[in-house]
């Protein structure tokens, strides 16, 4: 009937099996079906925590599955405030995603780790701008405020764009650069963190983008490890060693006397 139906969408939709794949499918399909379900399932839980914890300085979550468990390990800037007291919030948050998307009691365990460098965190900066704008401060001064404390913690360059009806009725977009940032190519995946994020304003709704160029770190921490595939490194020239001299060539058709040798 209908009500059959609704439930099977109802099935569908979150991140338990969909229906339950037929033995006739080929294994590339179910992981297809796993892969998928795996998506919509961070995407899910991105979503949550985005409107739970944004005023907690939710920075990005990281979903990592062993065997005996599932560990969500979510990143913000302020984690005393998604512990909770006593870590109540982090207890009831860990209730909410095991219930709704039924994984078995006690397997699913939320871990609150802290954001080492937020001035290098595009999702950081753009919940920060957001805040900015709904206080009422001027884009103009938001957004220099901005990119001047991005570009002080150590950020090769960064872009924020600020796009919706500003001031005036017609919409338009406004642009704030400052160093260096680059923008196509593999690099783009590892050296820019990105955010976008919506603000509900009295006249409309302004969008916010952030995108931050990380430095190189060696050790991994602030930025990628991996250097830019054109970074050009010269080295030092090595001190040149002085070979011995060898006598001129003999001319051909001369014949060299042997010297004697003395015993």
């Amino acid at each position: 009937g209908p009500d059959n139906d609704l439930s099977a969408a109802e099935e569908s939709h979150g991140h338990r099996p969909a229906f339950p794949v037929p033995q006739h499918e080929r294994p590339s399909q179910q992981k297809k079906r796993k892969f998928v379900a795996d998506g919509v399932f961070f995407a899910e839980l991105n979503q949550l925590l985005i409107r739970e914890l944004s005023e907690d300085g939710y920075s990005g979550v990281e979903v990592r599955v062993t065997p005996q468990r599932t560990e969500i390990i979510i990143r913000a800037t302020l984690t005393q405030r998604v512990l909770g007291e006593k870590g109540r919030r982090i207890r009831e948050l860990t209730a909410v995603v095991q219930k709704r998307f039924r994984f078995p009691e006690g397997s699913v365990e939320l871990y609150a780790e802290k954001v080492v460098n937020k001035g290098l965190c595009a999702i950081a900066q753009a919940e920060s701008l957001r805040y900015k704008l709904e206080g009422g401060l001027p884009v103009r001064r938001a957004c220099y405020g901005v990119l001047r404390f991005i570009m002080e913690n150590k950020a090769k360059g960064c872009e924020v764009i600020v796009s919706g009806k500003l001031r005036a009725q017609r919409a338009k977009s406004m642009k704030f650069r400052d160093g260096y940032r680059i923008s196509s190519g593999f690099p783009t995946t590892e050296y820019i963190d990105f955010a976008v994020r919506h603000v509900k304003m009295r006249q409309g709704v302004l969008g916010i983008k952030v995108a931050i160029m990380l430095p190189h770190d060696p050790t991994g921490k602030d930025g990628p490890k991996r250097p830019q595939p054109d970074m050009i490194t010269i080295m030092e020239p090595k001190e040149e060693i002085r070979l011995p001299t060898i006598p001129a060539a003999v001319k051909p058709g001369k014949e060299v006397e042997a010297e004697p040798v003395t015993m």
